[in-house]
């Protein structure tokens, strides 16, 4: 029979630094190697029992990263609720306040907020930022996550008083990716009482840091809404009538900027400091488009538009605020290519290579009504040619599927529509192939390139 695992209960479901847990005798070297833990970049480890995601990148990245920091752009659309937008191996994206620097690390990318005080008006936790100021306990403070009641105790009671402190609200015309803290040479210290600059704007408040002895601690003080492990909650809000998104917190709705979300008091959430702290939809938004490749950016905003995190009004409006930064051009174009309408990343990629191949842009989810009267959805449209495009991707394959795929083939094509399919082999390694063929189907139906 193997041994039993040496976890120490305070290290359970955490992520920390080695050195730290040397130094309090938690833990020996030997140890630190064993099946326990896992190693996720130099001197950070976790408990091995946690999932292999984003999440857990982002904690382990946060422990070696000044306070202040954000997660931002594909980082932070994947702790919204895009999986697709990063993995384990992916690199963590961070924003840092401009007056701040960090050491570079492997498998993180730095990025300066703007260095104008007036650009930086984020929704900040004021309550969070005293407390990793003052007692190495924030977002990613240098000293390890482990909670210790008597120092947790001190810092509660420091920052929250009889009221917990306001927030620094984000003004309308502020730019999308400003940092966690306001801190500048004219600016008062991070955690001290922020101003709601709009007195008809409802004031969020954080939720103390407490210990529950009743769950599993769920990290550092810098992580994220609830899922598995790691605390990460999924969005199901949808589009307002106006194109913004519905669902939001009152906080920072009225802004397409908003900003760093993963406060206390957020429906089905955990109270106490299991937050990651991360830049708000819209930011993230930009952010993506800005920092990634135009067709996956595409494929996370797509998402996000669907998943009602942010609405059309807000892409404009973070757009326009933003227009004179660098890279203000380029995210203007890749919304500009956004569809809520996509299903999957792969649709999403699909039309986007199909516009950059010079093809007329397609339809997302275009109505169709067979001869039966039933309405389809096929994946990418011209309606204008009737020429239909749909990716079968590997659920396509079941044979239980193969039915209601045959029955929507033939009433598309009994409507006058020709209909090409896609499959993720030829996505990714016949493109070429595959543009000619539609665009020769929609040279065929009258497309005059």
């Amino acid at each position: 029979m193997p041994p039993h695992p040496h976890r120490p209960p305070e290290l359970a479901w955490q992520v920390f630094r080695g050195s730290d847990v040397i130094r309090r005798g938690l833990l020996t070297r030997h140890q630190l190697r064993g099946a326990s833990w896992i190693r996720l970049r130099q001197d950070v480890y976790a408990d091995a029992r946690l999932d292999r995601d984003h999440a857990l990148a982002c904690r382990g990245a946060l422990l070696r990263l000044p306070p202040g920091t954000l997660l931002a752009g594909p980082s932070a659309a994947y702790l919204h609720g895009v999986e697709h937008a990063a993995g384990f191996q992916d690199d963590v994206h961070v924003l840092l306040p401009a007056t701040v620097r960090a050491d570079a690390q492997p498998g993180v990318r730095v990025h300066q907020a703007p260095s104008s005080p007036q650009r930086l008006g984020l929704l900040v936790p004021a309550a969070v930022a005293a407390c990793s100021a003052g007692t190495g306990l924030g977002p990613s403070g240098p000293t390890s996550t482990i909670p210790d009641p008597h120092r947790l105790a001190n810092s509660v009671s420091a920052i929250s008083g009889p009221h917990p402190p306001a927030h620094v609200i984000a003004g309308p015309n502020l730019p999308a990716d400003g940092s966690a803290t306001t801190k500048g040479p004219d600016s008062p210290a991070t955690g001290s009482t922020s101003i709601n600059p709009d007195p008809d704007r409802p004031t969020t408040r954080p939720t103390n840091i407490i210990l529950d002895p009743n769950r599993p601690a769920t990290g550092s003080t810098n992580t994220t809404p609830g899922r598995d492990c790691h605390g990460i909650r999924r969005w199901s809000t949808t589009a307002g009538r106006d194109g913004r998104a519905a669902g939001l917190s009152t906080a920072f709705a009225g802004s397409a900027l908003g900003g760093p979300v993963g406060l206390g008091g957020e429906p089905g959430l955990p109270s106490g400091a299991g937050r990651l702290l991360r830049t708000a939809p819209a930011a993230c938004a930009w952010e993506t488009a800005v920092w990634s490749d135009p067709v996956r950016a595409v494929g996370i905003i797509d998402a996000l538009l669907r998943m009602g995190l942010v609405g059309r009004t807000d892409l404009a409006d973070v757009a326009d605020g933003s227009a004179g930064r660098p890279g203000g051009r380029r995210a203007r174009w890749v919304f500009g290519l956004a569809d809520p309408g996509a299903q999957s990343p792969p649709e999403s990629h699909l039309r986007v290579r199909l516009v950059l191949a010079g093809l007329p842009r397609p339809a997302a989810q275009h109505p169709v009504r067979g001869p039966s009267g039933l309405v389809l959805h096929p994946d990418l449209a011209w309606p204008q040619f009737r020429v239909a495009v749909e990716y079968d991707g590997q659920w396509h394959a079941d044979p239980d599927q193969l039915t209601p795929d045959r029955y929507r083939l033939n009433q598309l094509v009994a409507a006058g529509w020709l209909v090409l399919h896609v499959t993720g082999r030829r996505l990714h390694r016949e493109f070429p192939a595959l543009v000619r063929e539609i665009r020769a189907a929609l040279v065929a139906r009258g497309w005059r390139p």
